[in-house]
């Protein structure tokens, strides 16, 4: 068994033992400091105050407020409506009105986004256009990679992007599918101090600050987030706990150059939940609950996890148009993880299933130690020019970036037979994980160029290209050095100033995957492989507050599966065809609008293998949408109502597509509250999840040996926001 992914995990309830902790102390320093402040102003300003606080009621709609610019689709800042590829943005103001936490709630509102073995407690994996991101590459911290093998926290980001189609030029490595590019928030001009607490699920409780400002002079700038919550999942004894603490601060050493430093630090153990098999091999599960736990057993401990992040950029204005800069990220993640993980019944000789009792096997998995070092740098130059008749926004710059991955000898023992209805105690592996080596080093370096050509008001030219080296090697394998060239480009006309029609051609690159356990060439390293995308879409600015946009698209990529001989190949493509709807914006002044809508043909051609040929991709529907409103209310001052409805069609299961999931619909309610408390303006959030407590298969996956994951059950969450 190849040592490239670990098990979801759990541990035991804990009692709690109420302390002193970071929230709470912070909690109380602003309070203290409100209050020193209110007590130190004059009577006269007092009055004052109090009189303009009766002016200052915040009512307006801020929910799904449009982001305007994004670098996602490349290394020069444009305006969305101007960007020649799909991109998706959601703002730190957007998460918190939907009380989201955790990118999986985030990407319900995106028709292309699709979960990917995404278990509770374990770590959030995606598909973008029915392709499954690679976990090492196609998750972004401000354009560098970072490891995705932890729930990546949303306190400290001020967007969060999704890129989606090829991504090779702006990425080098990602997979075809797209990447997600999390904005990290920087310091405010003005004084911010503000405190949020919730409660959800069973008990979940929450509690994170966001402080921010600059210093008298303007010179200087902050950033402070910190969070601390106690988990109590919907699944029953998913428990754990997670700790949080990022700042950023902004140095305007001169006019002209600005250095930049933010870290982040997050602590989080979770007993994690695995998911469901078929019984039998063949037939969906009955009597299933969604807060059912298979990892259950005494001696079943918390996935562990710690991670950090620390970036410095220095940027230098050379003048009106050019511009330079230097960015460096490092990132770090440590994991134990441990679970009693359900594969199996021995019994009817099935290697992945239940009995038809019920009955599974357990295993007891553990690997202690697994940790991932890398290092990301960037330098670059943007700057516009004129040729002629011609003007060009222009990019280029060099970039590196080096990973270690380090994990020893796995536990992977069978240590006896429960039963899904009736679990049943069993004993633990006396085995322990063998030394921890590095195992695994991915080394890149690459130069890019950029430019966006103006031939008059109506046409722009955009080009990219990147060569990269690339350079991995594994224990026990024999590695790979390649160099690649892949390129973008794309036309874009814009008929009026507030509408855009583009045509585009991308190519992407992955790296190759490791052959699993159980096929004749196990451990085998396949190459690197290169993918291609057109896309030609639409976007309006229909308003200065609504946006729509419509896109079509077809990308093709080498396929990679175990053949009729049991061969792990890399042969036939893999392509998926899809259509993409989306309009977000204000309606009428008191109604806000996101919807997403999208139909995808991914199939399998050319395999030479009949149970392969022309089958749908797995875990990935037709059709799916979402729906997002949001009402202000003007007869009660303060106060919005906002509904959602989120669709999606059938899921092929199987790779013969014999086992096909059933569609769903979920609807959500929810209101948000607006208010004075003193001198504190006060936000109460209200949201049900899943009103209609529908029991929904949300992932179906054939990672480690093929799951189903359930959708939530019906959950409140109730929230208080306090701005001082």
């Amino acid at each position: 068994m190849t040592q490239v992914t670990s098990h979801p995990t759990r541990r035991q309830a804990t009692t709690l033992v109420f302390r002193p902790t970071l929230i709470t102390i912070a909690i109380a320093q602003l309070v203290c400091m409100q209050g020193a402040y209110a007590a130190a102003e004059p009577e006269n300003n007092a009055t004052a105050n109090s009189a303009s606080v009766q002016e200052v009621v915040v009512s307006g709609n801020k929910t799904f407020a449009k982001a305007d610019h994004t670098k996602a689709a490349g290394f020069i800042d444009e305006k969305l409506l101007d960007t020649p590829f799909s991109v998706n943005t959601w703002t730190a103001q957007q998460l918190q009105d939907l009380q989201i936490r955790l990118t999986t709630d985030v990407m319900k509102y995106d028709a292309s986004v699709n979960d990917a073995y995404n278990a509770v407690g374990y770590a959030e994996q995606f598909s973008i256009r029915g392709f499954a991101l690679d976990n090492e590459y196609s998750y972004r911290k401000d354009g560098f990679a970072i490891p995705a093998d932890g729930s990546i926290p949303l306190e400290s980001k001020e967007t969060v992007e999704v890129l989606k189609g090829i991504s090779g030029f702006q990425s080098g490595f990602a997979t075809p599918g797209g990447v997600i590019n999390y904005v990290t928030k920087r310091p405010t001009n003005n004084d911010l101090r503000s405190v949020t607490t919730s409660i959800s699920e069973r008990g979940t409780l929450y509690g994170t600050f966001d402080l921010g400002g600059m210093s008298s002079g303007k010179q200087f700038g902050y950033r402070i987030n910190a969070a601390e919550e106690r988990m109590r999942s919907y699944i029953i004894g998913a428990n754990g706990n997670r700790q949080f603490i990022s700042g950023a601060f902004d140095w305007h050493l001169s006019p002209q150059s600005l250095l930049q430093f933010d870290f982040d630090y997050q602590h989080r153990a979770q007993i994690s939940a695995p998911g469901f098999q078929l019984t039998n091999g063949t037939d969906l599960p009955r009597g299933i609950r969604a807060d059912m736990m298979l990892n259950n057993q005494p001696w079943s401990k918390p996935v562990d996890t710690t991670d950090s992040n620390i970036g410095v950029r220095y940027e230098y204005k050379l003048d009106n148009a050019w511009t330079a800069s230097v960015a460096i990220n490092k990132h770090e993640f440590k994991r134990n993880d441990y679970t009693a993980f359900p594969l199996g019944c021995g019994s009817a000789n099935l290697a992945s299933g239940y009995c038809a009792n019920g009955d599974y096997d357990i295993y007891d998995y553990q690997s202690v130690g697994e940790a991932k070092s890398s290092w990301g740098t960037q330098a670059l130059l943007n700057g516009k020019f004129t040729t002629g008749n011609f003007q060009h926004q222009f990019a280029t710059g060099l970039s590196s970036s080096q990973r270690k991955d380090f994990f020893g000898a796995y536990v992977y023992d069978f240590v006896g037979t429960s039963n899904v209805f009736n679990p049943v105690v069993v004993g633990q592996s006396s085995n322990t994980t063998g030394p921890v080596l590095l195992q695994r080093t991915d080394k890149e370096w690459s130069a890019f160029l950029q430019d966006a050509i103006s031939l008059n008001d109506a046409w722009t030219v955009h080009a990219g290209i990147r060569h990269l080296n690339i350079e991995r090697t594994q224990l026990g394998l024999s590695g790979y050095q390649h160099n690649y060239w892949v390129s973008n480009a794309a036309l874009v006309y814009k008929p009026t100033q507030n509408t855009s029609l583009y045509a585009s051609f991308a190519q992407g690159l992955e790296h190759g995957t490791i052959a699993p356990f159980g096929t004749n060439n196990q451990n085998q390293l396949l190459d690197p492989a290169k993918s291609k995308q057109i896309e030609m879409g639409f976007k309006s600015d229909v308003t200065r507050d609504l946006s729509v946009s419509a896109a079509v698209f077809r990308i093709q990529k080498p396929l990679q599966y175990i053949d009729s001989n049991n061969n792990y190949v890399q042969n036939g493509t893999a392509q998926h065809t899809g259509l993409e709807l989306s309009a977000l914006g204000k309606i009428t002044s008191q109604l806000t609008l996101s919807a997403s809508l999208t139909e995808l043909n991914a199939t399998q051609q050319d395999t030479g293998n009949a149970t392969l040929e022309g089958k749908r991709v797995l875990d990935v529907p037709k059709l799916k949408a979402t729906i997002y409103a949001d009402y202000t209310v003007t007869e009660v001052k303060g106060l919005n109502l906002n509904a959602s409805w989120q669709y999606s069609g059938n899921k092929a299961y199987t790779p013969d597509n014999s086992v096909i999931i059933p569609g769903y619909q979920v609807y959500n309610l929810g209101a948000r509250y607006v208010t004075r408390i003193g001198n504190t303006t006060t936000t109460l959030r209200f949201n049900v999840d899943n009103v209609l407590n529908k029991f929904y298969w949300r992932d179906a996956t054939q990672s480690l040996g093929g799951y189903l994951f359930p959708g939530s059950p019906r959950i409140y969450k109730l929230s208080a926001q306090f701005d001082f």
